[in-house]
């Protein structure tokens, strides 16, 4: 109830916990939820104040306008991506505890 979705550390939480449920959650599930915490990592750090060029990452420059802009757009894509994810860790969960 107090996680906030939009989040991109809870977007990577759910690599964590999913990970951390093996055999208890199905692999393809774990498998997912890395593949988002990935995609998640690569918006963080594009935003930072890292140098991600000789790797191949243009940076998000949220200092600007046009740079705040793309960075909202990519975390909403990322937590529209997530909302499933979250959902089905969270049944499993519950099955898990028998609720």
């Amino acid at each position: 109830d107090h996680e906030q979705p939009g989040c991109l550390h809870a977007g990577m939480d759910l690599y964590k916990w999913s990970f951390k449920l093996l055999p208890l959650v199905d692999s393809d599930l774990v498998m997912r939820c890395f593949e988002h915490a990935l995609l998640a990592r690569e918006l963080d750090m594009r935003a930072s104040p890292y140098d991600l060029a000789e790797y191949g990452y243009s940076p998000i420059r949220i200092e600007t306008p046009a740079g705040r802009a793309e960075y909202v757009r990519q975390q909403q894509q990322l937590a529209d991506r997530a909302a499933p994810l979250r959902d089905t860790l969270a049944e499993k969960c519950r099955e898990l505890l028998g609720h």
